[in-house]
């Protein structure tokens, strides 16, 4: 994880979740108009939008620039401004994790923040307006609603551990599927449709694995301070670190663990799967 966080920033970050889950609120279980964002090229091609995405963003980077003017910001549906992978400061946010929960009313979406250290997440937030549950993750350590969580230490079989992924449907066909199956085939349990929230889950003790693939930068920078200040560990599929610089590399494929012995069992099962044609 990169460096310590100033205390105005991680104050002020709390200052952008409640802002933004304010307008969260606004909206949920709400009749509110659905867009489709498709991108042919990805495992699951059509993502929605709505109006609460855009506003809570346009809300956060609205706080951002007028406090922290030569901050860059990447953000999920109003793009990028400076330049987030080498700026000393830069602020990574989805606004809504888990749209179609949002939409459906299921409450386990939640707004991500990260904050980047030239490149490298240093904090990060995953808040669940409608519970009322905010993770916030430095090297000081993860905290929920103010709190000190951990992750499991004591679960280091894969025999033992549950793993999270959003949908088997984000893992594409070949090496992607061959190795979650690896993966599934080995834990005691898979469980799907979280989003975000499954990484908090983590964070807390409640789950040992989070395993994903087709992931955006703002779909997984805010969650690794959140997993690293528990206790856990956050990697891409080949164990390197997860920065914006390396998400080309990384290929949005995370894995996250509650310890690292787990951590490396989980690397193990993910490449011990036949390697197809299309393996890195």
């Amino acid at each position: 994880m990169a460096s310590a966080v100033p205390d105005e920033y991680a104050a002020f970050a709390n200052e952008l979740a409640d802002a933004a889950g304010a307008v969260v609120l606004k909206y949920w279980r709400q009749k509110v108009a659905v867009e489709s964002k498709d991108d042919p090229d990805r495992p699951v091609a059509e993502s929605p939008v709505t109006i609460a995405d855009r506003e809570a963003e346009r809300v956060m980077r609205d706080m951002i620039g007028a406090r922290y003017p030569a901050h860059a910001i990447l953000g999920e549906e109003l793009g990028e401004k400076g330049d987030a992978k080498t700026a000393e400061w830069a602020w990574v946010l989805d606004p809504i994790d888990g749209t179609k929960s949002f939409i459906t009313g299921k409450p386990l979406f939640g707004t991500l923040i990260a904050l980047l250290h030239e490149g490298a997440p240093a904090l990060g937030v995953i808040d669940q307006c409608v519970l009322k549950e905010r993770w916030v993750g430095t090297a000081r350590g993860t905290t929920l609603n103010g709190a000190p969580v951990r992750t499991d230490a004591a679960c280091t079989r894969l025999g033992d551990a549950m793993v999270y992924a959003t949908t088997p449907e984000m893992f594409a066909p070949g090496f992607e599927t061959s190795a979650w199956a690896a993966l599934r085939n080995r834990v005691k349990r898979a469980l799907y449709g979280c989003d975000c929230y499954a990484y908090a889950l983590l964070a807390s003790g409640h789950v040992e694995l989070v395993c994903e693939a087709d992931l955006m930068p703002y779909d997984y920078l805010a969650v690794v301070p959140v997993i690293l200040g528990a206790g856990g560990v956050a990697t891409d599929w080949r164990g390197q670190a997860l920065t914006l610089p390396n998400h080309a590399a990384s290929n949005g494929r995370v894995l996250c663990a509650a310890n690292r012995t787990l951590h490396v069992a989980a690397l193990v099962a993910l490449h011990e799967a036949p390697p197809p044609d299309d393996a890195p």
